[in-house]
């Protein structure tokens, strides 16, 4: 059995270990907008139906168009951007090194290590794969352009990025060998849905390489495209009937940059004048450090408030951002938290 990965969220366990009703906790365990998008009504054969075609379209061309997707890109949607970190090491039959610059986001490492052919590295000089969460997963990190491409396969996940859409990477999607992720659940405060997409060169999605089959003469045949591994009806009806109603509602994507910015802020001066010192993050989340996080951790949950630590770190504690009206329970919270 693989050993469980360290996550956001598990709020049933803190309710188990602190008391009180699930309801009554804030989890700022995660990166998610607290104020989803308006689902509003669903047709009855998006729950029915197998998913058909003209829905799946629809989602990609408001995805094409929210993200601006370059022409000579092609976009894959999946039941999470999970799903396709998954199947990332499986787009070739290359073997090799991969490097990923720590901490982040710990899913990319678990895909590489469950795969026969790659191994992880600390050296990023040779390795034919780079894999880069940006802005990174806990701190925020910016990665520059000059440290994408020209290699086999580089893999930009901007599950986070909806927040800073100039700071995207998209124009690099066409670029033989670019990978570029991005999540639906976070910006849009809808991870139970499970969306994600993959954009990329139409080669880097679907790529064929010269192996040997057993018994028979060395031939050239196609490997298993990014699709195939994903399977049929990779993209739940409700979803994309959601997704693409949200991805075409450009105005609401404004107005919610907006107010996550604004409500970062109010958020790094309640926890700067608790006593914790901002680190980095993104105006979904914040990371900040404080003289020992667990106890932080322990303190705020006496308030019933959810928050992130980490186990490569004794001082980090990461905070998503509270609903408008949860505010006051946050800045209860956090009294005496120094």
């Amino acid at each position: 059995m693989s050993e469980k990965r360290d996550h956001g969220g598990g709020l049933d366990a803190a309710v188990a270990k602190y008391g009180g009703s699930r309801n009554e906790w804030l989890d700022l365990s995660t990166g998610i907008n607290p104020v989803p998008y308006p689902v509003g009504d669903i047709g009855q054969d998006a729950w029915t139906a197998l998913p058909d075609q003209g829905a799946m379209d629809r989602l990609l061309a408001a995805a094409r168009a929210f993200w601006n997707v370059p022409d000579g890109a092609e976009i894959v949607a999946a039941n999470g951007a999970s799903a396709i970190i998954a199947k990332v090491p499986y787009l070739t039959d290359h073997f090799g090194a991969t490097y990923i610059p720590k901490p982040t986001y710990n899913e990319h490492a678990a895909a590489i290590s469950a795969s026969p052919n790659w191994i992880e590295t600390h050296d990023s000089d040779d390795a034919p794969m780079h894999i880069y969460v940006h802005p990174n997963n806990p701190d925020g990190r910016i990665w520059p352009e000059t440290r994408m491409g020209g290699r086999l396969l580089t893999v930009i996940d901007e599950s986070f990025c909806d927040v800073m859409p100039e700071r995207s990477h998209i124009a690099m999607a066409e670029d033989q060998g670019v990978l570029i992720l991005k999540s639906f659940g976070k910006f849009w405060g809808l991870a139970g849905l499970r969306l994600g997409f993959a954009i990329g060169a139409p080669r880097t999605l679907a790529p064929i390489e010269t192996v040997k089959l057993p018994l028979r003469k060395e031939e050239v045949r196609p490997l298993a495209t990014l699709s195939d591994h994903l399977g049929p009806w990779a993209v739940a009806g409700p979803a994309l009937e959601i997704g693409a109603r949200a991805l075409e509602d450009v105005e609401w994507a404004k107005a919610t940059r907006a107010r996550l910015m604004v409500d970062a802020a109010r958020l790094d001066r309640v926890m700067t004048q608790a006593g914790a010192t901002f680190v980095g993050g993104t105006d979904l989340f914040r990371l900040y450090e404080v003289s020992d996080a667990e106890a932080a951790q322990n303190h705020l949950a006496q308030g019933h408030v959810w928050s992130r630590i980490f186990p490569y770190s004794k001082t980090w504690l990461r905070l998503g951002l509270p609903a408008p009206d949860r505010w006051a329970q946050l800045e209860s919270a956090v009294e005496g938290l120094a």
